[in-house]
């Protein structure tokens, strides 16, 4: 989601924390298991695995599952194979949906997303269809009350971001997925916590939204999406301002 718009969501989504807490450790498990799978168990020499630990930790997510989940992908203990997909697809007025999802049934998965996007709406796109709009990249939001924007923009770029936004009330940092890694354990070791990290698709253009029913209905779409089991996230292109969202 464009910048405010993407911090308008990550600020109303916590107030159903709690709720989603299952599904939240549910989707850190899987991305736990296949950095282990992918790079070893041990964090010292597995930067993404450190990095999902430490987020699995922000959640409060207990010891125990974490290293269960670990030892899923180093074949420790048994697990199924888990799958990473990518379904692009068209929300209300015609917003782009980029729907990131980890699953051990993509049969269920694919199902699942395109009934959602029927009842809300919205349809599925070809792949490659909308692809092109958005760019992966890492992406950090920081509220705007724990740092000013000459300290973070120092230790944003001495550590490999692209770019650093301020949208007055949070700053959103920018780098290549090479260097996210890396920014998150600078971040972590300057005890600047982050209100959402994430490798996130972002637009390269956007979607105008001004009517707040149209924003709704938008919204109505996106939560349905990530109440979904296997779904980690979803970005879209739409660019509307916070008060629509409410």
């Amino acid at each position: 989601m464009a910048g405010h718009s993407k911090w308008a969501t990550t600020k109303r989504h916590k107030a159903a924390v709690d709720a989603k807490r299952g599904k939240a450790f549910s989707i850190i498990s899987k991305e736990l298991t296949m950095a282990a799978r992918s790079g070893g168990g041990d964090p010292e020499f597995n930067p993404r695995l450190r990095t999902l630990i430490a987020k699995g930790k922000a959640a409060n997510m207990p010891a125990d599952n974490i290293d269960r989940a670990i030892k899923k992908g180093t074949g420790e203990l048994p697990g199924v194979e888990i799958l990473e997909m990518l379904y692009e697809g068209y929300g209300p007025e015609g917003v782009g949906l980029m729907i990131e999802v980890t699953t051990d049934n993509k049969n269920r998965s694919a199902g699942e997303v395109r009934s959602t996007l029927s009842k809300n709406g919205g349809s599925l796109a070809s792949p490659g269809a909308l692809a092109y709009n958005f760019q992966r990249m890492g992406q950090f939001l920081i509220d705007a009350s724990k740092t000013d924007e000459d300290s973070l923009m120092e230790l944003a770029i001495e550590n490999g971001a692209e770019e650093v936004i301020n949208n007055d009330d949070h700053f959103e940092v920018q780098c290549a997925i090479t260097e996210f890694d890396a920014l998150s354990e600078a971040f972590e070791k300057a005890e600047l916590a982050t209100e959402s990290a994430e490798l996130a698709y972002i637009p390269q253009n956007t979607v105008q939204i001004t009517d707040k029913a149209a924003a709704q209905k938008v919204m109505k779409l996106i939560d349905a999406m990530e109440d979904l089991e296997d779904v980690k996230s979803v970005h879209t292109n739409m660019d509307a301002d916070p008060s629509l969202l409410e």
